[in-house]
């Protein structure tokens, strides 16, 4: 009953979590045509840390805990997100936000690969099955063999890299919180950032060029007080999203959870409808369809599993 409580536990924290940070999305896919990316994950940053510290405090009883013998590996974890989602950012800002979406899912197929291959875990038939169900319909949506565009490749590459930095979490998870550990993240993330706007903060290379690159070179602007509200609400987002992901996979199986990540579709698709006046075609739908069949299931063979084994 306890091992079936924690794998419920840790899909309710993943889907949430996804919920939360497309959220993120939106609004940097709103503001990629004004604002350089540097700016809006240093605001970002800065808004996240007294979230983080709230839950730190709520959830690990106090600071103290944010000191521990892993806090070196927790920053080069919280590197390796600033590097997955900066490749996805700037491939917000040059593809539609379903296409890029549907392009990073190969996220769970790496991170089931990862789970074997680097934490040894076992993956049963019909996870391997939910997992290519997802994926086929994620194919099924978007159709990405259409696609030529040189951004196509940055979700992929942040598919790896947030597949790398989940499982990083799964293995870290028995000595460190997910508070703690996005908090060393955001850390990250801020001395990043800061380097980004260094480095590209004058706006010297940015005439020009690709959308993606665009976003990644303009300079630095005055914000209006709406747009500053929204990149300082992505502080909040990405303390709650983070942590709620990192928890995901410090309790919950790697193969387990992963299959959930295809709900980032549905939310990549609502925003786009609404927002920018993109639905899904005929295929589209049927592409969803399949992916509600994935997700249920799994949810159905988990009765399937040998209890009191750590068969995922």
């Amino acid at each position: 009953m306890e091992h079936s409580s924690r794998k419920f536990a840790a899909i309710l924290c993943l889907c949430a979590g996804i919920a939360i940070f497309s959220v993120q999305d939106l609004i940097l896919k709103l503001i990629s045509d004004r604002y350089p990316l540097s700016e809006a994950m240093v605001l970002r940053s800065l808004a996240a840390i007294p979230c983080l510290l709230v839950l730190v405090r709520v959830l690990d009883g106090g600071f103290p805990g944010l000191i521990s013998r892993g806090w070196p590996m927790m920053l080069w974890r919280g590197i390796l997100n600033f590097l997955a989602y900066t490749a996805y950012y700037l491939a917000l800002a040059a593809l539609p936000m379903a296409t890029t979406v549907a392009l990073y899912f190969t996220a769970p197929l790496f991170i089931t690969l990862l789970a074997v291959l680097w934490l040894g875990e076992r993956v049963a038939l019909h996870r391997w099955v939910a997992l290519g169900l997802g994926f086929l319909g994620v194919v099924i949506m978007v159709r990405p063999g259409a696609l030529f565009d040189p951004a196509a490749l940055l979700p992929v590459f942040c598919g790896l890299a947030y597949a790398l930095s989940m499982v990083m979490a799964r293995r870290m998870g028995q000595k460190d919180s997910a508070a703690a550990m996005a908090f060393w993240g955001n850390l990250a993330f801020l001395g990043c950032s800061l380097g980004l706007a260094l480095a590209f903060g004058s706006g010297a290379m940015e005439a020009g060029l690709h959308p993606s690159l665009s976003f990644l070179t303009r300079a630095w602007v005055t914000p209006t007080a709406t747009d500053a509200a929204l990149m300082a609400a992505c502080g909040l987002i990405a303390a709650v999203g983070l942590t709620l992901l990192t928890q995901a996979y410090r309790i919950g199986a790697s193969a387990t959870v992963a299959p959930f990540e295809f709900t980032f579709a549905f939310w990549g698709v609502l925003w786009g409808w609404l927002f920018f006046d993109q639905l899904p075609d005929g295929m589209g739908w049927v592409g969803m369809a399949v992916i509600i069949a994935a997700g249920t299931y799994v949810v159905t063979t988990e009765r399937a599993d040998p209890p009191g084994k750590e068969v995922f």
